[in-house]
């Protein structure tokens, strides 16, 4: 099958063509309309007018998706997007099966379908992107939840004395720069990659914060293990890249079993195979499913 796949985030709609061989054509990205549906159509529209002979559009997008029925109940930062059958309008328009789904649970059927997930039933998903995302596995599916919530942990609530604080304030990237700057006590704004080229050159106080950002992800993912049983987390997102924080992340996650009693298992934590193209490939892999 040739098929369409698009990336809908809040910047950019990333899109390829994916063949069967899981090769990539016509790779590219535009901006992401973010005033009107009216406009996103239109986008929608100018991506698929460089395609030919296609079996099918498969999209990854942010928000509440029901993927069975075709409906994005929400958009995420999107806000034009409310309770829209995207599916039935896109099918209409094109004639072709098309299929839609949550962009963090694409980026979890990526690693399910090809990637470090394979060899398991039950898994982790988190993503570690400028806040945090992720899902929930299941008999190698993607739970959906009644509300098409589950999975979103950027949800919890971290601190009991302070419950508006949430956990996509401290997760992701963004969290560790906010923990980087208070060792380091400036204001200055780096990039992820600047931050591991400061631990690369030895600076102390910046291992001293990646370990603080560590024990607080090992910490959530404890929580997440009493409650989920899990065989293997996986981390994605930009920073999962650096080995050093998967390897500071198992370290803090071991740290906590302390208890020779326990019944809670210490499991792998890996990082995701597929980064920047888990959620075309997540969509490709769910459109086959579905219409194979």
């Amino acid at each position: 099958m040739d098929v369409l796949t698009l990336d809908i985030g809040g910047n950019f709609i990333k899109y390829a063509m994916i063949d069967e061989q899981l090769k990539m054509h016509g790779k590219g990205k535009i901006p992401t309309p973010n005033d009107t549906l009216e406009n996103l159509f239109l986008a929608i529209d100018e991506i698929f007018q460089k395609f030919h002979a296609l079996d099918g559009l498969a999209i990854s997008m942010p928000g509440a998706i029901d993927s069975d029925s075709g409906i994005a109940y929400t958009g995420g930062a999107l806000e034009y997007i409310q309770e829209l059958p995207l599916v039935s309008q896109l099918s209409a328009k094109y004639h072709i099966p098309v299929w839609i789904g949550n962009d963090a649970k694409c980026a979890g059927y990526a690693e399910v379908g090809y990637g470090v997930l394979q060899d398991v039933e039950d898994a982790m998903v988190l993503i570690l992107g400028t806040a945090i995302g992720g899902c929930i596995i299941q008999n190698k599916k993607v739970r959906q939840g009644k509300h098409f919530a589950a999975g979103e942990v950027s949800n919890l609530m971290v601190d009991y004395h302070d419950p508006e604080q949430l956990w996509f304030m401290q997760g992701g990237k963004d969290g560790l720069l906010a923990v980087v700057q208070k060792h380091l006590e400036t204001e200055e704004v780096y990039t992820g990659e600047e931050i591991f080229a400061l631990l690369a050159a030895g600076n102390e106080k910046v291992e001293a914060a990646l370990d603080e950002f560590a024990r607080a992800l090992a910490v959530q993912i404890f929580n997440l293990q009493v409650v989920l049983d899990v065989e293997k987390i996986a981390i994605g997102g930009g920073i999962s890249a650096q080995d050093i924080l998967i390897e500071k992340i198992n370290q803090q996650f071991t740290s906590l079993f302390t208890n020779p009693n326990g019944c809670i298992v210490e499991i792998p934590i890996v990082a995701c195979q597929y980064r920047n193209d888990a959620n075309l490939l997540g969509a490709y892999y769910q459109f086959q499913q579905v219409y194979s």
